[in-house]
């Protein structure tokens, strides 16, 4: 069970998020909506530990997350990929495949590539040459090297093409239904991911609004006023 108890945080005298308490069960598939500055990447960056919150704690297992150490909070088990295309652009992929998995074993490399076909085809490819949708399936690629329990995601079909968004959402429920892999992504698309997720968040103004089943947010006639 991964846990955020009454998390606050903000930046300076801004308030990002305010008293925010949710219990995630491990494998679960969890999609965070809500307008832009809602606080949804603060949100997601306390999780992964590069946001120390003003008050509150993120647990797993019943156990406090390291704050302010995203390492540490790596090796627990935890993977983050941002928004933009985050790998190294001069190098292969492979390379940058290796590197992301270098403490955690490289054996998983033959699993990335069953996921993600496209990878192996380019996998002596400089990353940077490739298009923007094969280089957010490099960088889940290069999570998933790191052997994570929990999957964050901030925004991964930002940029890409309808076909390309299909792709990399039926690679993360690929991960899911085969390593158990729990996956919480940010996202402004919400019926791609909706289709992806069973639980969903609404996040306005750093507070939560809604919290229930994906099924619950579907029959909700006036989705569109929490945005």
């Amino acid at each position: 069970m991964l846990e955020l108890v009454n998390i606050s945080a903000g930046y300076g005298s801004l308030n990002a998020i305010q008293n925010i308490s949710l219990s995630i069960p491990d494998g679960a598939k969890l999609g965070v909506f809500g307008h832009n500055g809602a606080g949804k990447t603060t949100l997601m960056r306390c999780i992964i530990g590069a946001h120390v919150p003003s008050k509150g704690e993120v647990r797993w297992r019943g156990e406090p997350l390291p704050q302010g150490n995203v390492p540490a909070t790596v090796k627990k088990g935890i993977a983050y990929v941002p928004q933009g295309h985050n790998v190294f652009p001069t190098l292969s992929v492979e390379k940058n495949l290796r590197i992301a998995g270098s403490l955690f074993g490289e054996e998983f490399l033959e699993e990335v590539y069953k996921l993600f076909p496209v990878l192996f085809e380019r996998r002596s490819q400089r990353a940077g040459s490739m298009s923007g949708g094969e280089q957010q399936m490099l960088a889940l690629g290069m999570a998933l090297m790191t052997h994570p329990k929990w999957l964050l995601l901030d925004e991964p079909s930002t940029g890409l093409a309808p076909v390309i968004v299909r792709n990399v959402m039926d690679g993360l429920r690929d991960v899911n239904k085969r390593f158990g892999t729990g996956i919480i992504v940010v996202e402004q698309n919400v019926p791609a991911t909706l289709k992806l997720v069973d639980h969903a968040i609404i996040i306005k103004s750093g507070q939560i609004v809604f919290n229930g089943t994906t099924a619950e947010l579907n029959d909700k006639k006036d989705l569109w006023e929490w945005f």
